[in-house]
């Protein structure tokens, strides 16, 4: 029998926290609890993550503090310790990676570590290789269901490694590997953010629609555009998406 005031959704059927609820129930997950910090520079996007699963009753998700940037994502995850952080790789500051960096501390505590899953829009082998290197546990994308995601939250609190399907052999082709990765120095030039919208600018999309999927503005877009082309000593698009398709990143 259904409880008062079950959450529900269009049509009277079971609402995103209910169906992860009902789902760690089906998995012997029933009581579980988690504490839980939301990294993204996009306060709309944070907002959402925390009224997928941040139900705490029914997702055993308990969101203890949200950061935009590095900065504020040390302060938060020192003061507050979550058992898992949610991170974007992209963050003014120095990205993710500087984050990792900075808490290492944190991550090696034997008696309370705190741990990392990367949730980005980025689905690109580097950012995936590059987050997992600096000792995230796994790299899942802005796709994944608020059912899946708890239960990727729940898994890497327990100490498991969690990727979405398709990145899983970034991560398993990189660590096979015995040589290193050679150094792109051209590469090394971008900014986190101009890697992203070279990657988008190579793969055809327009600026307008660059902008949407990255939540900033046209303005903003060209001004990426124009540093990237600077820094790269290219004049046009068309070499810019010939010198990312040579390095494998669109």
């Amino acid at each position: 029998m259904s409880e008062p005031n079950e959450p529900t959704g269009p049509n009277g059927t079971a609402g995103p926290a209910a169906r992860a609820a009902e789902s760690a129930q089906s998995t012997g997950g029933a009581g579980r609890h988690v504490r839980v910090v939301l990294v993204d520079d996009h306060r709309m996007f944070r907002t959402g993550v925390q009224a997928e699963i941040g139900q705490t009753e029914q997702t055993g998700v308990e969101v203890v503090g949200e950061a935009a940037d590095v900065d504020q994502a040390v302060t938060v995850i020192t003061a507050t310790r979550p058992e898992v952080v949610l991170l974007d790789v992209h963050l003014p500051g120095g990205g993710g990676v500087e984050v990792l960096r900075r808490c290492a501390p944190l991550m090696g505590d034997t008696e309370q570590p705190v741990r990392f899953l990367a949730l980005s829009v980025s689905d690109a082998a580097e950012d995936v290789i590059g987050v997992i290197r600096g000792g995230a546990r796994g790299y899942v994308t802005k796709t994944i269901t608020g059912t899946d995601l708890v239960d990727s939250v729940f898994r890497v609190q327990e100490g498991d490694a969690v990727f979405s399907p398709r990145l899983a052999g970034f991560v398993l082709d990189a660590f096979a590997s015995t040589d290193a990765p050679p150094l792109d120095e051209d590469l090394d030039r971008l900014t986190q953010r101009e890697r992203e919208v070279l990657r988008l600018i190579a793969r055809g999309y327009a600026y307008k629609e660059i902008a949407k999927q990255l939540f900033i503005s046209v303005k903003t877009v060209e001004s990426h555009v124009s540093a990237v082309l600077r820094k790269l000593q290219l004049s046009n698009r068309h070499e810019l998406t010939r010198w990312a398709t040579a390095r494998r990143l669109v």
